[in-house]
């Protein structure tokens, strides 16, 4: 991440003299949170603004640690061990770092003095702990939840996620044979083709471009573009491509 920031610095000096966001492009998160974090940014003052999350140790291994010393942040430790971890856990976790910050201008004058890692990666946290040592202001805004897509499993979860949030949404743009039971929620894109006879429903997202063969029943699933689920086939928690 250091290094393709690196890249964009030049860009980002120009376009951006007050401040931007760096985030990483698979983790979501709650409705608000990226204006509470630039809210938060801006009114202390900050040269960097980290979002923040308690999680079990195992999970803080996987990603970066936090230490807050006075409300600032005083090191970020990236793939931390077990050990360190836990020297730094309470009984809800420790805070650790998902890839989404607010950001201003100098933190790129550090991005020059990052040498690859272990694993042979310019790691952004060596940046940010850079910029403390330097006396930059490093804070973070806590969010209670984030939700990462890294493969199949997580699209399906997310998916039906949303798709929760109205159990009552019927969201069909394409058209349906008559005798086609639709039990919400669902969505339908605009450009799909399901068969007479089909049960679609609940938590069914069918993405345009797809096709539902005639008696095939889709539910808890997704189906993508150019995905086909066969004729009188059962397709539950599963994604179609």
């Amino acid at each position: 991440m250091a290094h393709a920031l690196a890249c964009a610095a030049p860009r980002i000096r120009e376009w951006a003299p007050t401040g931007f966001l760096l985030a990483a492009c698979d983790n979501l998160y709650p409705e608000g949170h990226v204006s509470r974090l630039i809210a938060h940014h801006v009114q202390e003052g900050l040269d960097a603004t980290l979002t923040l999350m308690w999680a079990p140790p195992q999970q803080v291994a996987t990603s970066a640690l936090v230490v807050l010393e006075n409300g600032l942040v005083s090191a970020i430790v990236e793939k931390p061990s077990l050990v360190t971890v836990r020297a730094h856990s309470t009984p809800g976790g420790a805070l650790c770092a998902p890839a989404l910050y607010a950001l201003s201008q100098p933190v790129l004058d550090h991005l020059s003095y990052v040498a690859p890692s272990a694993r042979g990666e310019c790691e952004f946290p060596d940046a940010l702990n850079r910029l403390v040592a330097t006396g930059g202001l490093v804070g973070g805004q806590l969010v209670e939840e984030r939700l990462t897509l890294t493969d199949q499993h997580d699209l399906l979860l997310i998916n039906r996620r949303f798709l929760r949030r109205d159990p009552a949404c019927a969201a069909i743009e394409s058209d349906l044979p008559g005798n086609v039971t639709v039990t919400p929620p669902v969505r339908i894109e605009r450009g799909v083709s399901v068969d007479e006879g089909c049960w679609i429903g609940p938590e069914a997202y069918l993405e345009a471009g797809c096709t539902v063969q005639s008696s095939a029943v889709v539910r808890r699933a997704v189906v993508l573009n150019g995905g086909t689920v066969v004729a009188r086939r059962i397709v539950e928690e599963a994604i179609v491509a």
